[in-house]
């Protein structure tokens, strides 16, 4: 099938490589025009034959208002529109009326699989109504992991950025686990090996998993990450889990200490954060700041 992209960047230029390498065809559009096949979204537009599937992969907030808002004047009924960004699931609800008032469907997709999606396949929790749902399928299909698993259509419009919001939660109070341990490794005289402690842990213990897999590849390129500064941003996700938490009265006490965590490490070097921000640019290719001069 023929899918339009917005948005080539880390994920989307990857996910773009994916779906070809699967057969379909992708007419991707970005701001840099060293990346993109058009010179416009009008363009990609006119270039899609009907009904056309377009997937938006840019940040959260005004520039996903921004996208859709244009897409909203320049496609036709029976088109549906992907939001596959870390948008708030509230502002999906938003934008499936907008579009829908126009005759557009509207999908919402969690992704997940960073700069290693290309080859391993993209996990993706995905939102909205049926017959909008099959429309895309093929695509998910494309993206997602070989085998049955790695992708769910998980309710109504919102839910699939529900989810993936979740998600990120439960990942921010993860890689504070392994952060908090590998430090206090690292502090007692006893312990000579910490980065061979952690290879360890990664076969037969229940603590095994492919975030201690990255540490340990992280530990591999710099043993003690001196070289990293104890500093991570939080990409807003974990914020949204703990208000929603508050807003369900679900207690979430390791999920909001990991966020608060992140919050200290703006005020101090913080060795915890240092693995945090490791296994952050392992996985996702998240930006880290050197501690070199």
């Amino acid at each position: 099938m023929e899918l339009g992209l917005i948005g080539l960047g880390k994920m989307g230029g990857n996910m773009r490589e994916r779906i070809r390498r699967a057969g379909h065809t992708v007419i991707g559009y970005d701001r840099n025009p060293d990346v993109a096949d058009v010179h416009s979204i009008d363009e990609l537009v006119n270039k899609l034959k009907g009904p056309r599937v377009v997937w938006v992969m840019v940040p959260a907030g005004v520039p996903t208002q921004i996208t859709i808002d244009e897409l909203a004047e320049l496609l036709s009924p029976g088109d549906v529109v992907v939001d596959g960004g870390n948008s708030r699931w509230t502002d999906d609800e938003k934008h499936a009326e907008q579009l829908n008032a126009k005759g557009i469907g509207f999908v919402d997709c969690g992704v997940s699989g960073g700069v290693w999606g290309l080859e391993n396949g993209y996990a993706l929790m995905y939102g909205g109504a049926p017959d909008h749902v099959a429309q895309v399928q093929p695509i998910f299909d494309a993206l997602k992991p070989e085998g049955e698993v790695g992708a769910v259509h998980a309710g109504k419009v919102g839910a699939g950025h529900f989810a993936k919001m979740v998600h990120n939660g439960i990942e921010y109070a993860m890689m504070q686990a392994y952060a908090e341990g590998w430090e206090l490794l690292e502090k007692v005289d006893s312990v000579t090996d910490v980065r061979e402690v952690l290879r360890s842990w990664q076969e037969g213990t229940v603590i095994r998993s492919w975030l201690l897999d990255l540490a340990v590849r992280a530990l591999d390129e710099d043993e003690h990450l001196g070289k990293l500064r104890g500093h991570a941003e939080d990409s807003g996700e974990g914020r949204w889990t703990v208000e929603a938490a508050i807003d369900n009265a679900v207690p979430l006490p390791a999920i909001t200490a990991s966020l608060f965590a992140r919050f200290a490490s703006r005020q101090e070097d913080s060795p915890q954060m240092k693995m945090v921000a490791a296994l952050r640019n392992q996985f996702g290719g998240h930006a880290v700041e050197s501690n070199e001069k």
